[in-house]
């Protein structure tokens, strides 16, 4: 008898070991670090080739240790960088690298995780999808495309709602509970080994969509399965060929899917700190970049200025620190015309269009979810634009 019983334990040990083991204990404090730029040993993965001919930045570098004001105290870059566990940091100004250090491990060729920073290539994608006449109009109900809907919460639902997180669905998101939505979710992919596509049908509606901001992961997730379905190619293959290869991506990134290839997409993008720069010079240049309109012009003004009345800067409520909200993109209060996309445990890329700033900001994280980190680090942003216009 145990001769039959010791491989069955064996095998439970190395499958614990190497597929269970690593997501339980994804967000331990002693290995957030290492997996964060590692992600492709946790989850499955999907590689996106860069093109041959890549774009080079041009360096500028500065010792910086920028001085800014928050809460009534004037505070250092470099203390902040230290404080809120930095793994990376970027600045780009006038398309020049004047900034680019690596902390606690990390270096320039490390494909980092940027949590829900990746929503903004879902966004920029919808927008693609827009020109290339695979979506008619983002006033369109997302039932017209995927009709499977009609039995969730998002029946009848235009595209336009996802996209600014109002869609009306119940879906919980807090990452403190695991009892949560967004928790069991993670739990069906991954543990109960369902289709992404079977995971988010049973979802209802909480009220009508368009009228209430309330910001969920499944919003991405629904958008990127109906790219999936009017484009016929999965995310990675059309952001490698309308995206990646085009703004000359140097490096090779990775997006993370479920156990049958499906992009997730409430997170998943995984690429280097110079690279999401690149991505963010596409929108500070309103599309255009490495000698091609890239992402329409149109697209990029009507996606980062928020044009409902509660969804603008000072309208939302405590819980997103009454920054405005549009196309999957913040804009922070007091903004001049800057806006970013953030991830849990400390990810950002920010885009101030009047100074002529790009600033990447990778992390370990004192908080997962937002916090008042958020606000000083939009504070620091602000400074460096100040300081280096």
């Amino acid at each position: 008898m145990l001769i039959f019983i010791l491989p069955l334990i064996i095998i439970i040990v190395i499958i614990w070991e190497f597929y269970f083991e690593p997501k339980f204990t994804l967000f331990d404090d002693d290995k957030r670090v290492i997996n964060f730029r590692n992600m492709n040993r946790v989850f499955p993965s999907t590689i996106i080739h860069r093109y041959q001919k890549n774009y080079k930045f041009q360096e500028d570098l500065r010792d910086l240790n920028i001085p800014y004001k928050f809460q009534g105290e004037t505070r250092k870059m470099s203390e902040f960088l230290q404080r809120l566990k930095t793994t990376s940091f970027l600045l780009v100004k006038n398309d020049v690298i004047v900034y680019e250090k690596y902390f606690q491990g990390y270096a320039k060729t490390n494909k980092i995780t940027s949590w829900s920073v990746a929503k903004a290539f879902i966004s920029a994608l919808i927008g693609i999808a827009l020109e290339d006449n695979y979506i008619n109009s983002i006033d369109d109900p997302i039932t017209k495309y995927m009709p499977e809907l009609k039995v969730s919460g998002y029946n009848n639902v235009p595209i336009k709602h996802i996209l600014q997180m109002q869609s009306g669905v119940r879906f919980t998101e807090n990452f403190r509970h695991q009892n949560t939505d967004i928790y069991q979710l993670l739990y069906k992919l991954f543990l109960y080994i369902q289709p992404m596509e079977r995971a988010v049908l049973n979802y209802p509606s909480q009220c009508p969509s368009g009228n209430y901001f309330e910001y969920m992961g499944l919003n991405s997730q629904i958008l990127s399965l109906l790219l999936k379905r009017t484009t016929g190619q999965n995310i990675v293959t059309y952001l490698e060929k309308k995206i990646w290869k085009p703004m000359g991506a140097e490096s090779d990134a990775y997006w993370l899917t479920d156990n049958y290839g499906t992009e997730v997409t409430f997170c998943g993008m995984n690429c280097t700190l110079r690279d999401y720069a690149k991505f963010g010079l596409v929108y500070l240049h309103n599309g255009y970049f490495n000698g091609q309109q890239i992402i329409p012009k149109s697209w990029v003004k009507e996606s980062t200025i928020p044009n409902t009345p509660h969804l603008k800067p000072g309208a939302t409520d405590e819980r997103y620190f009454k920054w405005g909200y549009q196309y999957h993109w913040w804009i922070p209060e007091g903004s001049n015309g800057d806006y970013c996309a953030t991830g849990a445990w400390g990810q950002y890329l920010y885009i101030n269009p009047e100074k002529n700033l790009v600033g990447v900001k990778t992390g370990s994280g004192n908080k997962i979810y937002r916090s008042i980190d958020d606000v000083e680090t939009i504070a620091l942003f602000r400074a460096i634009a100040d300081e280096l216009d």
